[in-house]
């Protein structure tokens, strides 16, 4: 939570901020997951918005970093998702030829896929495990988001930024013309607040009950195989199937425990395809079905490429982490409406690492007046509105081809 006005900002954690775990650090955007359902329900202008804004994130981000010399495990380069579900390879082939003649200035850019035959994919990506109906690959990456977060608080202290820790923050309400913070320290006034948030927000400000629902999230650390390529693996992956997703990000090389593997996911291998994980907002336990699950998603993904375990075992970590979902999929972003100087920037859907950093910048134009330089590229639909926070939560999005999830 921030609080600041022209000359002084202040970093008050919520409880989250400080015990809060990033589920992975993947800085892909897999736009045409998403491509044909905006189309649909918003505009085909709107959807290449979105595209766009999510690809310019990640080249921002991965800009930034480089730029200011932040240590956070950099990786840029390109993903495959291999794609099990033979109707996800059918919309996957539809929707990327869509985006391909949406933008075809961006052939090169966020327009740019490939496709891969199984066969193929299997051998350049060493997916020798379960059969699949074929693979695409584009640009991504991915990073430390811990050690990004932690380069970016020690710029702004530089700056005059006031960061407490240890200083959690229990309740916002309205005090006169402007706000009143609790905290476990005390009390702090201030003209403007910002609810960074994300899926505890509605603890903080009813108002949001409902509209940012939390959503746990499971991660595993593997360590490789000893047939797994000694070099590590050069690309990030997602693995698609009919009913859900799982992403998998390698350590760089180079970094601690570098070819180590993290697997995410398997949200729909739990009972009732994960609903109990839906308003979780413990991330100190594990969900033991989803753990089952992740332990085998290495060998199974890769097979004989696999081999035999590592010898200390192929877990070397578990964890888990609170992501914040809205009813229509999108981030709110601005000033709540009837509430003069309390802004959001939250609920961005377990997909913050391709825009939270634009977002962050499209909040602040807003809040220094500067509205009209949004028009181009922020999408409209990520402005908090009323109509946005009345609407009731119907479950997670995109997560399944759109004929699925009518069915």
């Amino acid at each position: 939570m921030f609080r600041g006005d022209r000359t002084k900002w202040y970093l008050l954690p919520t409880l989250p901020f400080i015990a809060n775990k990033n589920l992975g650090g993947h800085t892909k955007a897999a736009s045409y997951r998403s491509f044909l359902d905006n189309a649909r329900n918003l505009s085909v202008s709107l959807a290449v918005k979105i595209a766009k804004f999510e690809y310019d994130t990640i080249r921002s981000l991965h800009a930034f970093a480089r730029q200011q010399n932040i240590d956070c495990d950099l990786y840029s380069g390109d993903t495959v998702d291999i794609i099990y579900d033979k109707a996800q390879w059918t919309q996957a082939l539809t929707a990327i030829e869509a985006i391909r003649q949406a933008m075809p200035d961006d052939l090169m850019g966020a327009a740019r896929y490939k496709f891969w035959r199984e066969e193929e994919a299997r051998e350049k990506f060493y997916v020798k495990g379960e059969r699949f109906e074929g693979a695409v690959s584009y640009e991504a990456g991915s990073l430390s988001a811990y050690k990004f977060v932690i380069g970016v608080l020690k710029i702004c202290l530089k700056k005059g930024l006031e960061l407490y820790t240890n200083t959690t923050v229990q309740n916002v309400e309205r005090e006169g013309e402007g706000w009143l913070v609790k905290t476990s320290k005390g009390m702090v006034r201030a003209r403007r607040v910002v609810l960074a948030t994300n899926g505890y927000t509605a603890s903080l400000f009813r108002r949001f009950q409902g509209a940012i629902v939390p959503l746990r999230g499971q991660v595993t650390a593997h360590r490789p195989g000893r047939g797994m390529p000694k070099s590590g693996l050069g690309v990030t992956y997602s693995f698609i199937y009919g009913d859900g997703y799982d992403y998998m990000i390698p350590r760089p090389k180079g970094t601690r425990f570098d070819s180590d593997i993290v697997i995410g996911g398997g949200l729909a291998r739990a009972r009732d395809e994960g609903l109990e994980e839906f308003g979780m907002v413990d991330d100190t336990s594990l969900n033991p079905e989803i753990s089952v699950y992740l332990y085998e998603t290495a060998q199974r993904y890769f097979g004989e490429s696999w081999g035999e375990d590592h010898e200390d075992g192929r877990i070397r970590k578990e964890w888990t982490g609170i992501m914040g979902y809205s009813p229509d999929g999108f981030p709110f972003i601005g000033e709540v409406p009837e509430e003069k100087g309390l802004w959001i920037a939250a609920s961005f859907q377990g997909h913050g690492m391709v825009l939270c950093f634009s977002s962050a910048k499209a909040l602040v134009a807003m809040m220094n007046g500067e509205e009209n330089s949004l028009d181009s590229w922020f999408p409209e639909v990520f402005k908090v509105t009323e109509e946005r926070i009345r609407t009731p939560f119907a479950g997670k999005l995109h997560m399944k081809p759109i004929e699925l999830e009518k069915a």
